[in-house]
Protein backbone atom coordinates (compact mmCIF):
# COMPACT_ATOMS: atom_id res chain seq x y z
CA UNK A 1 0.00 0.00 0.00
CA UNK A 2 1.33 3.43 -0.88
CA UNK A 3 -0.34 5.33 1.93
CA UNK A 4 1.49 3.65 4.81
CA UNK A 5 3.35 6.15 6.96
CA UNK A 6 6.39 5.39 9.11
CA UNK A 7 7.23 7.06 12.40
CA UNK A 8 9.52 6.47 15.30
CA UNK A 9 11.92 7.89 17.84
CA UNK A 10 14.79 7.00 20.10
CA UNK A 11 12.45 5.85 22.85
CA UNK A 12 14.76 3.18 24.22
CA UNK A 13 14.74 -0.59 23.90
CA UNK A 14 15.45 -2.89 26.84
CA UNK A 15 16.51 -6.52 26.93
CA UNK A 16 15.09 -9.15 29.23
CA UNK A 17 16.34 -12.72 29.41
CA UNK A 18 14.45 -15.24 31.53
CA UNK A 19 13.67 -18.95 31.32
CA UNK A 20 15.77 -19.28 28.20
CA UNK A 21 13.72 -16.63 26.36
CA UNK A 22 15.14 -13.32 25.13
CA UNK A 23 12.68 -10.45 24.93
CA UNK A 24 13.06 -6.90 23.65
CA UNK A 25 10.83 -4.36 25.37
CA UNK A 26 10.13 -0.80 24.28
CA UNK A 27 7.60 1.71 23.01
CA UNK A 28 6.88 2.16 19.32
CA UNK A 29 4.74 5.25 19.98
CA UNK A 30 4.23 7.66 22.87
CA UNK A 31 0.89 9.37 23.41
CA UNK A 32 0.53 13.13 22.98
CA UNK A 33 4.18 13.60 22.04
CA UNK A 34 4.40 16.32 19.40
CA UNK A 35 6.65 15.58 16.42
CA UNK A 36 7.31 17.84 13.46
CA UNK A 37 6.78 15.89 10.25
CA UNK A 38 9.01 17.15 7.49
CA UNK A 39 8.27 20.82 8.25
CA UNK A 40 4.74 20.20 6.97
CA UNK A 41 2.86 19.77 10.24
CA UNK A 42 3.08 18.81 13.90
CA UNK A 43 1.71 15.38 14.71
CA UNK A 44 0.65 13.63 17.87
CA UNK A 45 -0.78 10.18 18.51
CA UNK A 46 -3.84 10.21 20.76
CA UNK A 47 -4.16 7.65 23.57
CA UNK A 48 -5.94 4.55 22.35
CA UNK A 49 -5.22 5.20 18.67
CA UNK A 50 -4.19 1.56 18.15
CA UNK A 51 -6.73 -0.12 20.44
CA UNK A 52 -8.56 -1.73 17.50
CA UNK A 53 -5.44 -2.46 15.46
CA UNK A 54 -3.42 -4.40 18.01
CA UNK A 55 -5.88 -7.28 17.84
CA UNK A 56 -4.83 -7.94 14.24
CA UNK A 57 -1.89 -9.82 12.78
CA UNK A 58 1.06 -7.42 13.18
CA UNK A 59 4.68 -8.12 12.29
CA UNK A 60 7.84 -7.27 14.21
CA UNK A 61 10.64 -6.47 11.78
CA UNK A 62 14.28 -5.53 11.81
CA UNK A 63 14.71 -2.09 10.24
CA UNK A 64 11.35 -2.21 8.37
CA UNK A 65 12.65 -5.09 6.25
CA UNK A 66 9.88 -7.59 5.40
CA UNK A 67 12.56 -10.19 4.80
CA UNK A 68 13.81 -9.90 8.40
CA UNK A 69 10.86 -10.96 10.54
CA UNK A 70 11.48 -11.09 14.30
CA UNK A 71 7.99 -12.01 15.46
CA UNK A 72 4.28 -11.54 14.93
CA UNK A 73 1.20 -11.21 17.04
CA UNK A 74 -0.49 -14.25 15.47
CA UNK A 75 2.22 -16.54 16.84
CA UNK A 76 2.39 -14.57 20.11
CA UNK A 77 6.11 -13.87 19.57
CA UNK A 78 5.12 -10.20 19.36
CA UNK A 79 2.91 -8.73 22.06
CA UNK A 80 1.41 -5.28 21.79
CA UNK A 81 -0.44 -3.36 24.47
CA UNK A 82 -1.47 0.18 25.27
CA UNK A 83 -0.75 1.76 28.64
CA UNK A 84 -0.70 5.31 29.97
CA UNK A 85 2.61 5.99 28.22
CA UNK A 86 2.07 4.65 24.73
CA UNK A 87 2.13 1.58 22.50
CA UNK A 88 4.23 -1.02 24.33
CA UNK A 89 6.10 -3.67 22.36
CA UNK A 90 7.51 -7.00 23.50
CA UNK A 91 9.37 -9.13 20.96
CA UNK A 92 10.61 -12.64 21.72
CA UNK A 93 13.88 -12.54 19.80
CA UNK A 94 14.40 -15.63 17.64
CA UNK A 95 17.58 -17.71 17.54
CA UNK A 96 18.39 -16.60 14.01
CA UNK A 97 21.19 -14.53 12.51
CA UNK A 98 19.03 -11.39 12.55
CA UNK A 99 17.73 -12.12 16.04
CA UNK A 100 21.17 -12.78 17.49
CA UNK A 101 22.68 -9.74 15.77
CA UNK A 102 19.86 -7.52 16.98
CA UNK A 103 20.15 -8.78 20.55
CA UNK A 104 23.86 -7.96 20.57
CA UNK A 105 23.32 -4.52 19.03
CA UNK A 106 20.61 -3.61 21.54
CA UNK A 107 22.77 -4.75 24.47
CA UNK A 108 25.64 -2.60 23.14
CA UNK A 109 23.33 0.39 22.66
CA UNK A 110 23.83 0.53 18.89
CA UNK A 111 20.12 -0.09 18.29
CA UNK A 112 18.15 2.06 20.71
CA UNK A 113 14.93 2.96 18.94
CA UNK A 114 11.65 1.60 17.68
CA UNK A 115 9.46 2.61 14.80
CA UNK A 116 6.08 1.66 13.39
CA UNK A 117 4.19 1.71 10.11
CA UNK A 118 0.56 2.83 10.11
CA UNK A 119 -2.31 4.36 8.20
CA UNK A 120 -4.45 6.97 9.90
CA UNK A 121 -8.16 6.15 9.65
CA UNK A 122 -9.47 8.88 11.93
CA UNK A 123 -7.73 12.20 12.50
CA UNK A 124 -8.24 15.83 13.40
CA UNK A 125 -6.49 18.85 11.92
CA UNK A 126 -6.00 22.31 13.40
CA UNK A 127 -4.57 25.03 11.17
CA UNK A 128 -5.17 27.95 13.52
CA UNK A 129 -1.48 28.24 14.49
CA UNK A 130 1.75 28.90 12.61
CA UNK A 131 1.97 25.23 11.56
CA UNK A 132 -0.88 22.74 11.05
CA UNK A 133 -1.40 20.24 13.87
CA UNK A 134 -2.56 16.69 13.20
CA UNK A 135 -3.92 14.39 15.89
CA UNK A 136 -4.14 10.73 14.92
CA UNK A 137 -7.21 9.41 16.75
CA UNK A 138 -7.36 5.95 15.21
CA UNK A 139 -5.00 4.05 12.94
CA UNK A 140 -4.32 0.73 11.30
CA UNK A 141 -1.00 -0.77 12.38
CA UNK A 142 1.07 -2.85 9.99
CA UNK A 143 4.40 -3.46 11.70
CA UNK A 144 6.72 -2.41 14.48
CA UNK A 145 10.45 -2.26 14.04
CA UNK A 146 13.64 -2.20 16.07
CA UNK A 147 16.03 0.14 14.30
CA UNK A 148 19.11 2.29 14.79
CA UNK A 149 17.57 5.20 12.83
CA UNK A 150 13.92 5.42 13.81
CA UNK A 151 13.28 9.15 13.58
CA UNK A 152 12.41 9.57 9.92
CA UNK A 153 9.02 10.63 8.61
CA UNK A 154 7.86 9.94 5.09
CA UNK A 155 7.81 13.58 4.03
CA UNK A 156 6.34 12.90 0.58
CA UNK A 157 3.39 11.12 2.13
CA UNK A 158 3.22 13.78 4.86
CA UNK A 159 2.69 16.43 2.19
CA UNK A 160 -0.05 14.32 0.61
CA UNK A 161 -1.70 13.77 3.99
CA UNK A 162 -1.82 17.50 4.66
CA UNK A 163 -3.12 18.28 1.17
CA UNK A 164 -5.77 15.56 1.46
CA UNK A 165 -6.90 16.98 4.80
CA UNK A 166 -7.17 20.45 3.32
CA UNK A 167 -9.17 19.16 0.35
CA UNK A 168 -11.48 17.28 2.70
CA UNK A 169 -11.96 20.40 4.82
CA UNK A 170 -12.69 22.44 1.68
CA UNK A 171 -15.25 19.87 0.51
CA UNK A 172 -16.86 19.89 3.95
CA UNK A 173 -17.00 23.71 3.88
CA UNK A 174 -18.60 23.73 0.43
CA UNK A 175 -21.07 21.02 1.45
CA UNK A 176 -22.03 23.05 4.52
CA UNK A 177 -22.47 26.18 2.41
CA UNK A 178 -24.62 24.28 -0.10
CA UNK A 179 -26.79 22.81 2.67
CA UNK A 180 -27.22 26.29 4.17
CA UNK A 181 -28.10 27.77 0.76
CA UNK A 182 -30.56 24.96 0.03
CA UNK A 183 -32.18 25.43 3.44
CA UNK A 184 -32.46 29.18 2.89
CA UNK A 185 -33.98 28.62 -0.57
CA UNK A 186 -36.47 26.13 0.82
CA UNK A 187 -37.41 28.58 3.55
CA UNK A 188 -37.97 31.31 0.96
CA UNK A 189 -40.17 29.02 -1.16
CA UNK A 190 -42.28 28.12 1.86
CA UNK A 191 -42.63 31.79 2.79
CA UNK A 192 -43.61 32.67 -0.79
CA UNK A 193 -46.25 29.91 -0.86
CA UNK A 194 -47.62 31.04 2.47
CA UNK A 195 -47.78 34.65 1.27
CA UNK A 196 -49.52 33.60 -1.95
CA UNK A 197 -52.01 31.53 0.02
CA UNK A 198 -52.73 34.45 2.31
CA UNK A 199 -53.29 36.71 -0.71
CA UNK A 200 -55.74 34.22 -2.16
CA UNK A 201 -57.63 33.98 1.14
CA UNK A 202 -57.82 37.79 1.36
CA UNK A 203 -59.08 37.92 -2.24
CA UNK A 204 -61.81 35.40 -1.54
CA UNK A 205 -62.87 37.30 1.56
CA UNK A 206 -62.98 40.56 -0.38
CA UNK A 207 -65.16 39.00 -3.10
CA UNK A 208 -67.52 37.56 -0.48
CA UNK A 209 -68.01 40.96 1.12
Amino acid sequence: MTNIEKRGGVLGVQTRAADGKRTLIGYAAVWNSDTTIGDYFVERIAPGAFSKAIGGDILALYDHDMGRVLGRTRSKTLRLSEDNHGLKVEIDVPDTSDGNDLWTLVERGDVAGMSFAFRATKQEWDESGDMPHRTVLEAELYEVTATANPAYPDTTLAARSLEAARLEAERARKDAEKRAADAAAAKRRIAERQALQEQRIRGIQADAS
